[in-house]
Order: C-alpha cells, then sequence, then structure tokens
C-alpha cells in the first residue's frame, strides 16, 4: 500500500499541528533484525514509527531511517511519524530533557514528531528494568515531569508530547495544571479490552487514543491470544474474507483510534495495511461489543501500585 493512502489523523496544539499516521509500526521486540523490519515496512507503506527508551529499538530504527534515506525509499524527515517514550527511570523533572537528547542521539534525528510519558510512576533511576521491587517507587511529580515536557516541545526537540497507560482519573489531574494538553494517550486497547469510558473521556477532551496491542500481543510475556484465538472474530473474519488481525484493526479505526501494531513479518505487515477499503456491519459491531473483556496488563510494570489503573 502506498503510504499517501494511509488515513492521518490531525494533532494540533496553539503553536503547532500535524498529521499523525492512522496505523503504526511497533518496536516493542526481542527480534535481532529491527533495522531490516523497519525498512521493509517502510517499502510496505509504514510511515509511523513507535519506539521507547527501554524497548532498545531506537538505535535500529535511526539506522533504518538513514538507509532509507539513502535507497530513496524516503524523501524527507518530512514523511516520517517518530514516537518515543520517556521511562519510568527518567520521570524526574530534571531527567526528562536528558533522556529525550539521548533518544535523539540513538535515532540521529533533530526532533520526534510525538514524545510520551510511558508509564504514570516514577521509580528510582538505579532500577531501569521491569519487574520494579516495591523499594524502587518513589513520588511521581507529574506536574514537574509534564513542565519539563512541556519545555521539550518549545524547544523544537518535540512537535508533540502526550502520555501513556493514563486513566481518565490521571487525565483529569494533568488537564487541570497542563499549559499545554497531552495530544494521545497510548494505552491497551483491542476487541477483549474495548476502555469505552476511555475513549469517551478522551474524545471529550480532544485526546487521540493509539492502541497498543491491538491483536493481544500473543506471545509476549504480558500478552494473550485472546483476540486472535476469539471464536466471534473468527466468524465475521470469515464472512468479510479477512484474517482475525484485520477485522480487529478495522473495529478499532472505525472507532477513530489510531493504532501501532507489530509484525516483523513480510506479509501480515502488508495484510494490517489493508483495513481502509471495507467495512464491519452493525451487527459485526454489536457483537463484538459483547465480546467478555480482560485487561492483558493487569498491574503495569509495578505489580505493587493498587491505584495504577485507578479502578478503570
Amino acid at each position: 500500500m502506498s503510504s499517501s493512502n494511509i488515513p492521518h489523523v490531525v494533532l494540533q496544539t496553539s503553536s503547532n499541528h500535524g498529521n499523525m499516521p492512522v496505523i503504526g509500526f511497533g518496536s516493542a521486540s526481542s527480534n535481532t533484525d529491527t533495522k531490516g523490519a523497519v525498512l521493509e515496512a517502510m517499502k510496505s507503506g509504514y510511515r509511523h514509527f513507535d519506539t521507547a527508551s527501554i524497548y532498545g529499538s531506537e538505535q535500529a530504527i535511526g539506522e533504518a531511517i538513514a538507509e532509507a534515506f539513502q535507497l530513496g525509499i524516503i524523501a524527507s524527515r518530512d514523511e516520517l511519524f517518530i514516537t518515543s517514550k520517556l521511562w519510568c527511570s527518567d520521570n524526574f523533572p530534571h531527567l526528562v530533557l536528558p533522556a529525550l537528547q539521548k533518544t535523539l542521539q540513538s535515532l540521529k534525528l533533530e526532533y520526534l514528531d510525538l514524545y510520551l510519558i510511558h508509564w504514570p510512576i516514577a521509580v528510582k533511576p538505579a532500577y531501569s528494568k521491569i519487574p520494579f521491587p516495591e523499594e524502587a517507587l518513589v513520588s511521581f511529580d507529574i506536574e514537574g515531569v509534564w513542565k519539563a515536557m512541556e519545555e521539550c516541545q518549545k524547544q523544537g526537540l518535540t512537535k508533540f508530547i502526550g502520555v501513556s497507560n493514563f486513566s481518565c482519573k490521571k487525565l483529569e489531574n494533568l488537564l487541570s495544571f497542563a499549559t499545554i494538553p497531552p495530544s494521545v494517550n497510548q494505552v491497551e486497547l483491542n476487541p477483549t479490552w474495548q476502555q469505552k469510558k476511555l475513549r469517551e473521556f478522551c474524545e471529550a477532551k480532544g485526546i487521540i487514543i493509539t492502541a497498543y496491542s491491538p491483536l493481544g500481543a500473543a506471545g509476549a510475556v504480558w500478552g494473550s491470544d485472546r483476540v486472535m484465538e476469539n471464536e466471534l472474530l473468527k466468524q465475521i473474519a470469515e464472512a468479510h474474507g479477512k484474517s482475525v488481525a484485520q477485522v480487529s484493526l478495522r473495529w478499532l479505526y472505525e472507532f477513530g483510534v489510531t493504532i501501532v501494531v507489530k509484525s516483523y513479518n513480510k506479509e501480515r505487515m502488508k495484510q494490517n495495511l489493508e483495513i481502509f477499503d471495507w467495512s464491519l456491519t452493525k451487527d459485526d459491531n454489536e457483537k463484538i461489543d459483547q465480546i467478555k473483556q480482560h485487561r492483558f496488563i493487569n498491574n503495569g510494570p509495578a505489580k505493587f501500585v493498587d491505584d495504577l489503573w485507578d479502578g478503570e
């Protein structure tokens, strides 16, 4: 699929606006050939790439971007939308800017399109890997951290800022003092964890939701096969002549949700983009609404944080 055929959503602040492709390529993988996979994704039409400091994929994505320029796959930086994230051990006001600068150095880029707070918790800098022991947790100065995020945007190091894994309650708190509101909230979202309350809240506040684990992340430590093995989704897929993955991604797209999907398989990369020229029926959507709900990441990276999800 041509990248020009992938729809966009508009991100906008008082000083900035830009187009974000509705489907992005995820890089949270132990696969050693991330560079090759990213290059293949670019050839398939992907222009939105999602990474994070904790993924260990920033350098590989940077190398892939450089090679894509050399090969003529990408003509200009403006064609790309690059997202990365601030890790919990850098969730301190004085560490935000250095963390972003390190990310840019790894990616060999002058700016990000979107920078997210990865989780709404802070841990002592000595503890960078999950799972965190209880003694790693410290108070999260969200107001101070967000002010530092805003400064990163003002300096032009990222075009937009946002969050990940934030509940309605945490977003409400953030919006109460933010000078620049979050453009995006990236959360677990798929037919077996539909997040209706959060979707409605974000729509009302003008916050774009990006769905991670849209297919359930089967095979990952935190994942499940509940999406891909769901019998109802299989029936709907068969009726449309599509795959379960395509049905799940189309369902998200029809809700106005943006998506980060991860597959390093060449054919599945292409299939995941083939969701824009057909539709689910009203009956399909009513049936999907009835699917039993399960959160895959029950407690996040800090299992001892009782209020991480605020009961949502």
